[in-house]
């Protein structure tokens, strides 16, 4: 199949025919020959960067920008419909996920074709069909059992996160070349719905992931601008909320407001992929940024703490949104006790958000909704955010946001064991198409995925010792941990379960990106040459 001299390399299927059109994918191709050049230039400046930190053990706020960070009189675009944002929930584009997200009474679904999401063909475009189906409220569905699922009078708002640059889409080929995950996720949801939801009264709001400069932001404005141009849409029709997720990109956040002033709609804390940047940028400087247990790496550590303060001043200060972290509890049907301890650190982590001035949070469960709106309504009232909270007591130093080596906590034996763990189990339900895996009560994505492999690698690169062993945490080691998370794995799902799985592909894949001498820069590049 082919459109504008692309071709779709993927296998068709029910439905794909109403998003692939020949006029989408013709969208999709110019935004790829226009912008897919300055994309790859802007992956060999992160490379750069991050070597330049390496060496230096340091990152800063930029002098050339100095003068939009001081100028205090520009703002973002005024807010549009969507004023009050106090719980959103995320999850994969499935399309039982979407009626349960949909109506489990957060503000805001999160609908995620980036970490929750294992990049199948078939994912990605049934998600863009379910989403369609969503604004047009024809989602509602009976299962074989018979269960039915339908849409409630009111649901959250959608709002798409496409994927990474960094992401590929190989089942779709411009000039011979795999085109942009992230042109791909944005151009076909844009191109099938900004005029459905503009006739509904709203408009395109999105989740851009995994940023590290303003000019990656500066790329997705130019991309937006001629998206809408080429549709006959107003400029600044389309708002996007960035998720400050990387080292880099927290020295930024006024320049990536600034780029996007005319689109945006605030900044989120993503904390996975922030402790996993931290991990990632300064892996081989040894104990100066060496992490403990990922479970001791709470937000109320000095380099997450200062990282969130900083980003609740700067939203504020340009009107913008500032919207806090991930709960990734799932509740347990079978144990009370351990709901009732979880659901209090829940608690306390969206009390701290709200009294700090966040103007919303995340859940990744409907459970967690009634919990988390709690807090916010403590704080807000009938008051829909509170961008009015400037913070100018604030005041956030480069140290502060670097201060890696003030984590209190111990590398363990069982941290080394939890991340093998969580590593392989994620691994494999990627593998089989599951990018969201409820692990130990927790929702697993790629970015905790990402934080387990890259604390091995990081301690095994630099000599770690196991506080309670005395170990030095060594590749045999890592490999003896595998071995046994492997057997207990096994042993709880069966023989048959496990070799019908894709658990030995899983394994190797986790010691690919955990012990391999050079660092890969995403787990998901390799996993995906795994996928058909």
């Amino acid at each position: 199949m082919a459109g504008s001299d692309a071709r779709i390399v993927g296998p068709s299927g029910d439905r794909y025919d109403e998003v692939l059109t020949p006029e989408a994918i013709g969208f999709v191709t110019d935004l790829q020959r226009r912008f897919g050049p300055r994309r790859v230039e802007l992956l060999d400046r992160r490379q750069q960067r991050r070597q330049q930190a390496a060496q230096t053990g340091k990152l800063d706020f930029l002098d050339e920008t100095k003068d939009v960070r001081e100028d205090t009189s520009w703002r973002v675009a005024p807010l549009a419909d969507l004023t009050d944002r106090r719980v959103e929930i995320t999850g994969p584009t499935e399309r039982k996920m979407l009626v349960n997200a949909l109506n489990s009474g957060a503000k805001v679904f999160m609908a995620d074709f980036e970490d929750a999401s294992t990049p199948t063909w078939h994912n990605k475009v049934q998600g863009q069909i379910n989403l369609t189906d969503a604004i047009e409220r024809r989602i509602d569905f009976t299962t074989p059992e018979g269960k039915d699922y339908k849409l409630k009078d009111t649901v959250a708002a959608l709002m798409p996160r496409p994927r990474g640059w960094h992401l590929p889409e190989k089942h779709v080929l411009v000039d011979d070349e795999p085109v942009s995950g992230s042109l791909f996720d944005f151009g076909l949801f844009f191109f099938h719905n900004v005029q459905r939801l503009l006739d509904k009264g709203t408009r395109p709001y999105f989740y851009l992931p995994k940023m590290e400069s303003h000019l990656e932001a500066r790329l997705w404005n130019d991309v937006f601008n001629h998206a809408q141009d080429a549709l006959g849409v107003p400029r600044g029709t389309i708002r996007a909320t960035v998720l400050i997720e990387t080292i880099p990109a927290a020295f930024e956040m006024d320049e990536i407001l600034y780029e996007l002033r005319d689109h945006s709609y605030g900044l989120n804390a993503g904390r996975w992929d922030y402790m996993f940047s931290m991990i990632k940028t300064f892996r081989d400087r040894g104990a100066e940024f060496m992490l403990p247990d990922r479970n001791s790496v709470t937000m109320t550590v000095p380099f997450m703490r200062a990282y969130t303060e900083l980003l609740v001043q700067t939203c504020h200060k340009r009107e913008a949104f500032a919207m806090g972290g991930m709960a990734a509890f799932i509740p347990s049907r079978k144990d009370p006790e351990v709901n009732e301890q979880a659901l209090a650190k829940v608690r306390a982590d969206k009390e701290r958000e709200a009294n700090d001035g966040f103007d919303g949070t995340w859940v990744a469960h409907p459970d967690l909704v009634p919990t988390a709106m709690a807090e916010f309504d403590k704080v807000l009232g009938d008051k829909p955010n509170q961008i009015d909270r400037k913070r100018p007591e604030v005041h956030v130093t480069a140290a502060q946001l670097l201060a890696a080596n003030e984590t209190p906590g111990d590398i363990t034996s069982g941290g080394l064991r939890t991340n093998v763990d969580v590593g392989i189990r994620y691994i494999e339900s990627w593998l089989r198409g599951n990018g969201a895996a409820a692990i130990h009560n927790l929702m697993e994505d790629a970015a905790t995925a990402e934080i387990s492999r890259s604390q091995v690698w990081q301690w095994v690169h630099n000599d770690a010792k196991l506080a309670d062993t005395g170990e030095t945490v060594t590749a045999a080691l890592v490999r003896s941990v595998a071995d046994d998370v492997t057997a207990a794995v096994r042993a709880e799902v069966g023989d048959d379960a496990y070799d019908g799985g894709r658990w030995k592909e899983a394994r190797d894949i986790f010691e690919e990106v955990a012990l391999a001498d050079d660092f890969v820069t995403f787990l998901t590049l390799p996993a995906y040459d795994r996928l058909d």
